[in-house]
């Protein structure tokens, strides 16, 4: 779905009021849930957009939340992108195989970014297409202490909220 459920938002907005980024790459932001809850907490911020299906940038307005809108492949986008303060993965890496997902977690570490946020379901959540987007489908189910190892390899510190229905980790680069 191009939209997520409220578990784990509050979370994330204490930890990006705290770290204040001026740059925010948002990958597979649907219909812009990040960039409603976050962008109003922190002006001046250069907030991107990186969304595999095309019609969802005009369906949901995302040129208008965002500076900048690339409609790519995350895991083809050039790694300028990813050079921010923040990079965004909320409900996207399940949309992709696992070797897939850490593959581009390490990608966004190698180019630089200082902070990454991830959210995605730790319970069986099937789904196919949606819309005529299968890129909705869900292709790996993440289990949360999975996730973590995953980002405590990149080295820095991970902080991590376990919910019902999601896990929500921060990994940051400063330790």
């Amino acid at each position: 779905m191009p939209t997520s459920i409220a578990e784990g938002k509050d979370w994330s907005l204490e930890r990006f009021n705290r770290h204040q980024p001026n740059t925010v790459t948002d990958i597979g932001p649907g219909d812009g849930t990040y960039a409603k809850l976050l962008r109003p907490h922190h002006e001046g911020v250069w907030w991107t957009a990186v969304e595999i299906h095309k019609p969802y940038i005009g369906r949901y307005k995302l040129k208008a939340k965002y500076d900048e809108v690339h409609n790519l492949d995350a895991r083809e986008a050039p790694d300028h992108l990813y050079h921010r303060d923040l990079v965004l993965c909320g409900d996207v890496l399940e949309h992709m195989e696992r070797d897939e997902a850490v593959a581009l977690l390490q990608r966004i570490q190698q180019a630089g970014a200082w902070n990454i946020l991830v959210s995605i379901p730790i319970v069986e959540a099937p789904q196919g297409e949606v819309d005529g987007n299968k890129h909705e489908t869900h292709v790996h189910h993440w289990d949360y202490d999975d996730m973590g190892q995953v980002l405590a390899s990149l080295g820095g510190s991970v902080e991590s909220m376990k919910g019902d229905t999601l896990g929500v980790w921060w990994w940051s680069r400063r330790t």
